[in-house]
């Protein structure tokens, strides 16, 4: 290593090094890490850079029992042979820097494939290379850094959610404290001259005084750590006025009581961090509540095909049963670990691990839920069953989160910042007037202003208001990915509507066939192909057909999105799709058609007479005053001049349009500067799905998974389309008013405040009273204006 070598990164570029704690770096992003890692003192980082393989001495061996296999496949979510995740809990995860440390693993260990941080939850999800790591090496390292996890064996089978007790124990002590002061203080609020009263003064003054230690240095830690990591970050967040408020009505306190000058503030100051935490507790059981609540309601509207006595049925995911023999067809994800009975299993497993490669699978072997199979249909025997709530933790999996937005949390935090500037500012210049005006008044008003002007109200109102909404949107079968998607929804000026399996009815088309006579084993053939596809179209010609399926494996299925499918079956070639991809000229019929082909002869094709949604007139009409309207196809234009008769007049037409085409048209509108929402069947339309400002899915009965989307659609709620994205602009609205609301509440409190008509201890009241408030109000408002759902 050379003398310019970058402390960091270890490379020397031969630019001139930057110069920073005495230390060397090659560039502006190795020194952010280095100041990162220094602040949060986890420069043990760089040991480990020195000295790989080292384990720090006091956890050498503590972990030994992380080598038993028993014991890993019960902590292990996943595990392929080749890759494994693992998910734990750490109670210390507490700041954006642990979510940045934590989430940058692979800089650690190379074994480390990603790691992602559940900030709410405090979970670690870790997907790692069995050859390069191992579960123990894993958890040394995270406790090396300072993040040691909580491993409990009964948990790993149980699964329980850990419950931290933290808060309650700093809210116990809190309360205790303050209602012993409070009764300490009596003879100092009402004066009383009575021998033995003034006689024991000084022991109840230090008997306050010692009581208070540990709620300020305990119960009120957390609200000085945050204020700390903000200052550090060089960010002022909500936490600073408070921490600063505790810290003035401690030390004046103190000063008092230790200099015989006085009584102190200790009953405010124990009633104010009660208040706050009280405050908090409230908060966090309501927002517990709502998350538990979306989470249950929130399975995805997907069903799965089970095979009874050899006839096929589909069955909500969540009845699945240990033993049940399912169907699992071609771009099917796979909802419950089992094992592989038939079928050629190429899976797919990215949704679990980040990895692309599909894995090749043979009878007996070991089925993960979340893979996806890509290669025809298999079947399957469940041997555990698995809650909905894993899908959705993989599809809320921030491998495929789009790229972020300023969101409102991002505006909460802005408005945040410049309010505790403003609040600062305030109290600074109040305690200067007042202590020229009437000095004993300036220290009431400088700790008033501090408290009753906290902006937790205001940063309460977003997140409480969406995660109702996504509760309500839950429990009427319409899912949304995340938060941000409710606002993304609120900013669309385009609809874009796909036809097949969108607009139209999948359970109510006509289907005539005309071409050459199919003899039976060639119809038998064809449902044996379509059985593995899962392309609306093909779904329904399935259906129709009421033949057996022959009892011989496909060989080389193939779909090709938006083109057709094809395989060999009791050597038969056939091609089932369109007409350029089975290699025919179109007839011009004007119609949406399957055109067959078997062993490179033309047969003939299923024409379909499209059913439409119930409701897609009064839907696009409505949409219509608000939005502009595109129908993008890949059907022919055989129903355009039908449709153009049923829908507004402004509504835009494109056929033909292959997968790519409509990824292109977007991003076209988007350049423009358009807000798009792309609508449709999940599968051919996932690359436009993914392109759009808003995808959203609609699903009918069959397992389609597409991590595209940022919202699944009951197809049978597809009138009710308007009223959820006038609900979602209604919902913005709601926490703008209450972001006038909250400025309201502090305007007030600080008027009363500055004139010294407030004291400490009732604004410490106050202030956790109007947060409250305002999760009610949202919560009752969102409720309301969704009460026609």
């Amino acid at each position: 290593m050379s003398l310019n070598s970058c402390y960091h990164c270890g490379t020397d570029c031969g630019k001139k090094p930057i110069l920073f704690n005495d230390k060397k770096f090659c560039c502006n992003g190795c020194k952010t890490v280095y100041e990162i890692l220094n602040v949060n003192e986890l420069n043990c980082y760089y040991d480990l850079q020195s000295t790989p393989g080292t384990v720090p001495a006091e956890i050498k061996g503590k972990y030994n029992y992380l080598e038993n296999d028993d014991i890993i496949e019960k902590l292990l979510e996943f595990n392929d042979g080749e890759t494994s995740v693992v998910e734990f809990y750490i109670p210390s995860i507490h700041c954006s820097s642990c979510i940045w440390v934590l989430e940058n693993l692979d800089k650690l260990n190379d074994g480390v494939s990603n790691s992602m941080v559940n900030f709410p939850e405090k979970t670690l999800r870790i997907t790692f290379k069995n050859r390069e790591t191992n579960l123990k090496q894993l958890v040394e390292l995270i406790t090396s850094i300072g993040y040691e996890p909580y491993i409990s064996l009964e948990d790993a089978e149980a699964k329980k959610s850990k419950v931290d007790k933290k808060l309650i124990y700093q809210v116990s002590i809190a309360a205790f404290a303050f209602g012993n002061i409070m009764l300490l203080s009596f003879p100092e609020y009402f004066a009383v001259q009575e021998f033995w009263l003034n006689k024991y003064k000084p022991m109840f003054r230090w008997l306050m005084f010692i009581m208070s230690i540990p709620v300020v240095f305990y119960s009120a830690k957390d609200y000085f750590i945050s204020a700390y990591k903000g200052i550090k970050h060089r960010i002022l967040n909500i936490d600073v006025p408070i921490a600063l408020g505790i810290s003035v009505l401690f030390l004046r306190s103190s000063i008092e009581i230790i200099f015989d000058i006085g009584s102190g503030f200790f009953d405010s100051l124990t009633g104010l961090i009660f208040f706050l935490l009280l405050g908090k507790v409230f908060q966090q059981k309501t927002y517990n509540f709502l998350s538990f609540e979306r989470d249950y309601k929130s399975y995805f509207p997907i069903a799965v095909t089970k095979i009874i006595d050899g006839i096929e049925k589909n069955i909500p995911v969540k009845d699945i049963e240990k033993g049940d023999r399912l169907l699992i067809r071609n771009e099917e994800l796979i909802p419950v670990d089992g094992i592989l009975i038939n079928g050629n299993a190429s899976i797919d497993y990215s949704f679990v691990t980040g990895e692309s490669i599909p894995v090749m699978k043979k009878s007996g072997d070991k089925l993960f839920a979340g893979g996806k199979q890509t290669a025809g249909a298999i079947e399957m025997e469940v041997i555990s069953t698995m809650s909905q709530s894993y899908l959705t933790q993989l599809w809320s999996n921030d491998i495929f989160n789009k790229k972020n937005e300023i969101s409102i949390k991002n505006i909460t935090d802005s408005i945040s910042k410049y309010f505790t500037i403003a609040i600062l500012t305030i109290a600074f210049f109040a305690g200067i007037f007042w202590y020229y005006y009437n000095s004993s008044m300036a220290f009431n008003v400088v700790t008033a202003v501090l408290i009753i002007a906290c902006p937790c109200a205001l940063a309460l109102s977003a997140p409480f208001a969406i995660g109702n909404m996504l509760r309500i949107f839950g429990y009427n079968k319409f899912y949304l990915k995340n938060a941000e998607t409710i606002e993304n929804i609120s900013k669309i000026t385009t609809i874009i509507f796909d036809k097949t399996g969108t607009i139209t009815s999948n359970d109510k088309a006509q289907i005539i066939y005309e071409g050459d006579k199919l003899k039976t084993a060639e119809v038998r053939a064809i449902k044996s192909v379509l059985r593995a596809s899962n392309h609306p179209l093909s779904r329904l010609l399935y259906e129709h057909i009421k033949e057996e399926t022959l009892e011989k494996e496909l060989i080389n299925f193939e779909e090709v999105l938006g083109s057709g499918i094809k395989a060999t079956i009791n050597n038969m070639s056939i091609k089932l799709g369109s007409a350029n991809f089975v290699g025919e000229k179109s007839l011009k019929i004007n119609e949406t058609a399957i055109y067959i082909t078997i062993n490179n002869k033309f047969k003939g094709y299923f024409i379909f007479k499209n059913s439409y949604r119930k409701g897609m007139k009064e839907v696009f009409e409505t949409l219509s005053k608000t939005y502009k309207l595109i129908i993008l196809s890949g059907d022919n234009e055989g129903e355009k001049s039908y449709l153009e008769k049923l829908l507004p007049k402004n509504t835009q037409f494109e056929f033909n349009q292959k997968p790519e085409n409509k990824l292109e048209y977007i991003k076209i509108l988007q350049e423009k500067g358009e807000k798009v929402m792309m609508i449709g069947d999940g599968l051919n339309d996932a690359g436009a799905l993914a392109q759009s400002n808003v995808g959203i899915a609609i699903s009918e009965d069959v397992n389609v998974f597409s991590p595209a989307c940022d919202a699944i659609l009951d197809a049978k709620l597809f009138n009710k389309l308007p009223e959820f994205l006038t609900l979602s602009i209604q919902t913005i609205s709601v926490i703008k008013v209450s972001f006038i609301i909250s400025f309201f509440y502090n305007t007030v409190g600080m008027y009363f405040a500055l004139t010294g008509q407030l004291e400490p201890v009732v604004a410490a009241i106050l202030m956790p009273l109007s947060s409250i408030s305002i999760v009610v109000f949202v919560t009752i408002i969102t409720n309301w204006i969704s009460r026609k759902l």
